[in-house]
């Protein structure tokens, strides 16, 4: 693979990415059905990469393990429960800005879960993320449905980042795609008893978009992005990834009518610069 190709599936890979909020405004069912469809699509895709790998996902895992990564799982059921509420609550330009704010949060919950104290660039990304953010809010109404789209999206970089750091401990022995399997089969289980009155009744047309969510924006994305990570490194693919709420406001315009004002275009551009400059500086 050139590096040139390796950049376009990382690009291709957070256009996806940026679809699932597309998804989740076209999916009429009610947000638990999303999620666990969603589940059971990916579930099938990474098995079907396993399969294709010919490794098990229990190969190598003890109970302990097992149950360690069921319980990130219910993280990973959280950030997508609380995404795509503020999605379907406030849109997809003011969610999915919210959401991008994760990187923050990763810096202060690894500051006070492992000691380690933030540096010049973290006290800078934090600062110029929380004036993103105060720029982003339409207003200071919590009954607007955009201010409480934005404060679901804050929640579900929260859950994200704990989720990312919970993570960490497994990261350099498991695969992502294995670490995935389980997470993506905790958060079916997790959304079973919600979701399954309500199977029946979902649209046939639903199902075509929760398929798409499930192969495309996870199992495809995950596969391009490991993929492109053979050629580039961890900073590029960083900085590539943060335009993710770029790609979802662009499509988000012409296709829901959801323009964003110039202070939301502002504060977005100060987030996602924000974090691609810290990305570069760390890298």
């Amino acid at each position: 693979m050139t590096r040139r190709s390796a950049l376009l599936q990382m690009h291709v890979a957070a256009v996806l990415f940026g679809l699932s909020g597309i998804f989740g405004k076209l999916i009429v069912a009610g947000v638990a059905v999303l999620v666990f469809g969603r589940a059971a699509a990916g579930l099938l895709a990474l098995s079907a990469m396993l399969l294709k790998e010919g490794r098990s996902p229990w190969k190598g895992l003890g109970v302990r393990r097992i149950v360690y990564l069921m319980a990130l799982g219910t993280l990973l059921a959280a950030h997508w429960l609380t995404f795509f509420v503020g999605i379907k609550v406030g849109g997809v330009a003011v969610a999915t800005l919210g959401f991008a704010a994760f990187p923050a949060f990763v810096a202060l919950f690894e500051s006070l879960l492992f000691r380690e104290p933030l540096t010049r660039t973290e006290y800078i990304l934090i600062a110029l993320v929380s004036l993103g953010l105060v720029l982003v809010t339409p207003e200071v109404n919590f009954t607007a449905g955009a201010t409480q789209g934005l404060l679901w999206g804050v929640l579900s970089g929260l859950t994200y980042a704990l989720l990312t750091i919970g993570n960490r401990k497994v990261a350099a022995t498991l695969s992502g795609i294995q670490v995935n399997w389980w997470e993506s089969l905790s958060v079916m289980l997790c959304l079973l008893p919600f979701a399954i009155g309500d199977v029946s009744q979902t649209p046939w047309l639903d199902w075509l978009w929760i398929a798409c969510l499930g192969l495309l924006c996870t199992g495809l994305s995950y596969s391009l992005f490991i993929n492109a990570l053979r050629v580039i490194n961890a900073r590029t693919s960083a900085m590539i990834i943060a335009l993710e709420p770029v790609y979802a406001i662009a499509i988000a315009w012409p296709l829901f009518h959801e323009q964003p004002t110039l202070r939301t275009a502002f504060g977005g551009a100060l987030i996602i610069l924000a974090v691609a400059w810290s990305s570069r500086q760390k890298g």
